[in-house]
């Protein structure tokens, strides 16, 4: 199958550069990738896509690579849309519903982003790479770095959960440990470049990971027939789902495919221990000022600064949407609500949605009736520190105090 991408876009100017050459960044801001969308819509139907495998790939002709032998998958996608009455009857909503990437081969949205770009590394001739990262990205950086057969090097701050340094470093990368930010990990890239031979993997440093990112919005729509919900709720650090999803749902309405001309509102969450986008939106501004001293135990949050900035404001205040801090200290409590009443293994990160959405509610900016999706951009178990919880015991040799099991 034929690539359908015509150019590469600069995003802060609109700057033209080729297509399926190596490309990182025009003037350290980010690329968009175009695509001719008059001739996909001549190819591509939504009947031909019913019959299709359930991975994010069924959206080839929206997908960069010109080769399907390039394509590196661990099979991914299309992640349950599920319904969330209970928890939507707590907050006094009626059409609540959760997204819950947490079962994509890596355990969270990361797998959709790092699919298409280490296939574009591929296929582009990109034999090392290496990223900077809080969590979850670096772990599926590794993971399909290894299922490509290139070598791997991951740079994280020191903090950052240990089950995300366990599992890039058993998918075979060279991990490092950085007593800082995901920023200083992100300055030992951009200085190892030349040294070391690598092609950085970091948000938005390349064109493609937005581009399976935005299969989430693909998904989202078909699941919904078409027809998209009023809000979307996105845990925000580096932001590249919700730009990348906001992009999806521009290419469906150039296609005609929408069943309304209503697009969603966009909700950027971010928690009060790292909040620059937030801060940004409030005053109105367009872009934002790194964010000093960030800390958040939703470690995909502790983002000081993103390079894509401009592009989430941008999205958000197109789609009418707003940005929201979450208080800190509550993010657990929110986790173990959502847990409990859905039985979704909520990380962090979207917990900060659940409470988002809560206040969004009980502020009138949601209505009772619209029908408002959370992303679950990743597994609770990801988290052991966040899921810790003190357990009563029993004495094996001690009488059995079943009234007392009832109120724990």
């Amino acid at each position: 199958m034929a690539s359908f991408v015509t150019h590469l876009e600069s995003a802060i100017d609109g700057t033209q550069l080729p297509a399926h050459t190596l490309q990182t960044m025009h003037n350290d801001r980010p690329l968009w990738v175009r695509y001719d969308l008059d001739a996909v819509g001549k190819v591509l139907t939504q009947d031909k896509l019913r019959d299709r495998k359930p991975t994010m790939w069924r959206y080839r002709e929206l997908l960069p690579p010109r080769d399907n032998a390039n394509i590196v998958t661990l099979g991914e996608g299309m992640s349950p849309l599920l319904p969330a009455a209970r928890l939507g009857t707590k907050f006094g909503l009626n059409d609540l519903w959760i997204k819950d990437e947490s079962q994509l081969p890596t355990g969270s949205f990361k797998s959709r982003g790092q699919a298409a770009a280490i296939t574009m590394a591929k296929e582009l001739g990109v034999t090392r790479v290496a990223i900077p990262t809080a969590g979850n990205a670096g772990g599926a950086m590794a993971a399909y770095a290894a299922r490509a057969g290139m070598e791997a090097f991951v740079f994280m701050p020191d903090d950052t959960p240990a089950i995300n340094m366990y599992e890039a470093a058993l998918a075979g990368a060279k991990v490092f440990l950085v007593n800082g930010l995901i920023t200083d990990c992100g300055r030992i890239v951009r200085e190892g470049k030349d040294t070391m031979g690598w092609f950085d993997i970091s948000t938005l440093k390349e064109p493609y990971r937005i581009e399976g990112k935005k299969t989430m919005g693909l998904e989202l729509a078909e699941q919904f027939n078409w027809e998209l919900p009023d809000v979307i709720l996105y845990p925000t650090g580096g932001g590249t789902g919700l730009i990348g999803m906001w992009k999806a749902f521009a290419e469906l309405d150039a296609l005609g495919w929408l069943a309304n001309d209503k697009r969603p509102r966009m909700v950027a969450v971010q928690s009060d221990g790292c909040c620059p986008i937030v801060r940004a939106f409030d005053a109105g501004e367009r872009f934002a000022q790194p964010f000093d001293n960030a800390a958040t135990i939703a470690s995909g949050l502790r983002v000081p600064a993103a390079v894509g900035d401009f592009m989430i404001l941008d999205a958000v205040r197109e789609s009418g949407g707003c940005a929201i801090a979450v208080d800190e200290t509550c993010i657990r409590q929110w986790m173990h609500d959502a847990a409990g009443s859905e039985g979704i293994s909520v990380g962090p990160e979207s917990a900060a949605c659940v409470g988002a959405t809560q206040m969004l509610v009980e502020s009138g900016w949601i209505k009772p009736n619209e029908r408002t999706v959370i992303f679950n951009c990743g597994a609770s178990q990801k988290y052991p520190d966040a899921m810790r919880v003190d357990l009563p015991r029993i004495d094996k040799d001690a009488p059995l105090d079943w009234a007392a099991m009832l109120h724990v």
